[in-house]
């Protein structure tokens, strides 16, 4: 089985260095010139799919749109959950991660960005960020609804989401694109790949970049690999890992 995962884009708020979590932002002229790329580089590779997840958050439909119209599979049957949303980012959302830094440290926003289990600071209830308040989660239970999350959190949503509704697609013979986010996305990896909690947070997923794996048939990974140029997929890599670093 083959499946492709897509972190969307680059954002209006990755651009701008902040922290953005469940905040609804859109692409940026970069989000959407990569977001196409993607779609020419998985059409020259020869793939093609039937059927595609993408989470609640403009940003990941966004990119999955202009992937496929790239791709000309515009019509293909899309499944949007927000069990495949960013990790929530708490009351981090919206603060610029260079000056959270100088604030806290890097130290701490790399424990917040990277670590495993620690969540950043929780929202409060009647905080407008709070996805119980807004309209486009009417329909999920507020006790579903996270006010922050580390990462070991968003495993805790994304490989349930996984194993009963996409996995079954793809054993029934679907071939299956998700776009998606860094942190969702590093969840399945960490699923996909077996992962530790320390090798996961050494992975920096980069924007608009198809990664496409080979699985056997009980889902574990034989291979994976990026498309496009290794040198540009790098140096997007690095760009992720330095987003937390203190203005110099």
């Amino acid at each position: 089985m083959k499946l492709v995962l897509l972190r969307h884009g680059e954002s209006e708020w990755n651009l701008e260095n902040r922290f953005t979590g469940w905040t609804d932002v859109d692409l940026s002229d970069t989000g959407r010139a990569e977001a196409a790329q993607a779609g020419r580089l998985m059409s020259a590779e020869g793939l093609d799919f039937d059927l595609c997840y993408t989470s609640l958050l403009k940003r990941a439909i966004h990119t999955l749109n202009l992937a496929l119209e790239a791709m000309d599979r515009e019509w293909l049957p899309v499944e949007k959950s927000w069990k495949l949303n960013e990790r929530h980012y708490g009351a981090l959302q919206g603060l610029n991660k260079a000056e959270t830094s100088d604030q806290y440290g890097e130290e701490q926003v790399h424990i917040w960005r990277r670590s495993f289990d620690v969540p950043p600071p929780v929202l409060t209830a009647d905080d407008p960020r709070n996805p119980a308040l807004q309209t486009m989660y009417r329909d999920v239970p507020a006790s579903e609804l996270p006010l922050t999350e580390s990462l070991k959190d968003t495993i805790r949503r994304v490989t349930p989401y996984y194993e009963t509704v996409i996995h079954p697609q793809m054993s029934a013979g679907k071939r299956v694109l998700i776009a998606a986010h860094g942190n969702s996305l590093r969840a399945l990896m960490m699923y996909l790949e077996q992962l530790t909690p320390e090798q996961i947070m050494q992975v920096n997923l980069p924007t608009g970049v198809p990664l496409v794996y080979e699985l056997n048939e009980s889902g574990a990974m034989l291979h994976k690999h990026y498309l496009g140029d290794a040198q540009a997929v790098a140096q997007k890599m690095q760009k992720v890992s330095d987003q937390g670093k203190a203005k110099r």
